[in-house]
């Protein structure tokens, strides 16, 4: 895998809050390889800077310091539009609330981003019904929010990231809010997606069970990745 060029590459990556007029220095130097197909766990105990790692990969914060490349480039080197750009067309995401509209049904709420980039009315149905699908939501196109279970609604939002194809998926605690039973069901999707889709993926998860099924493990230590394998 190391004889690949990576994905995404954090390079020296530092990010600090203001709390309470005292700083807070969350990410230390960060370095991280990420490589096509691969799906890397990072864990942590709360607070020590998982989710905003994530949101830096994602390009949803800057870097203090350091660069985030994408097949070689720096995207923080682009201004602020195209930066949003490339983050609609290279990257999805999924949070541990799920955040669809609930006067939309799954169909429409899978659609949207796709409408928005100003794909055709047809082709995004067309898509949305493909990987609805392909979550097992087929029998579920025409249901509002309020109507799925909150399995169902993770896994509309599991099909609206990927309605535009993105290069990497980026999960920030995707079955937080669920039950065990449900929460497991995710992250069989999601292992499926990068088994049999090829779909690279970037998962922050406090669960060692799921972390320990992905292809990589890495934790975050005074503010530094550290690999756990």
């Amino acid at each position: 895998m190391n004889n690949q060029h990576p994905l995404i590459s954090v390079i020296d990556v530092h990010k600090s809050f203001v709390t309470n007029g005292h700083r807070v220095d969350v990410l230390r130097g960060v370095k991280l390889d990420i490589y096509e197909r691969e799906m890397v766990a990072i864990v942590g105990t709360s607070g020590v800077g998982k989710s905003t790692l994530l949101h830096v990969m994602g390009t949803l914060e800057r870097p203090d310091h350091g660069e985030v490349l994408y097949h070689g480039k720096s995207v923080f080197a682009y201004d602020e539009q195209r930066i949003a750009s490339f983050r609609n067309q290279t990257i999805g995401f999924v949070f541990q609330f799920h955040h669809l509209l609930p006067e939309f049904n799954a169909l429409e709420n899978t659609m949207m981003p796709a409408l928005i980039h100003g794909m055709n009315t047809e082709e995004a149905l067309e898509r949305a019904e493909a990987i609805l699908t392909r979550v097992g939501l087929k029998d579920r196109f025409r249901h509002y929010v309020g109507e799925l279970s909150g399995g169902e609604q993770q896994r509309v939002a599991v099909a609206r990231s990927l309605v535009l194809k993105p290069s990497i998926l980026l999960a920030d605690e995707p079955t937080g809010n669920l039950d065990t039973k449900t929460g497991e069901s995710i992250h069989d999707l999601l292992i499926s997606l990068n088994r049999d889709d090829g779909i690279t993926a970037v998962v922050v998860t406090h669960n060692m069970k799921l972390a320990e099924k992905l292809s990589r493990r890495v934790t975050l230590i005074d503010g530094k990745a550290m690999p756990m394998d």
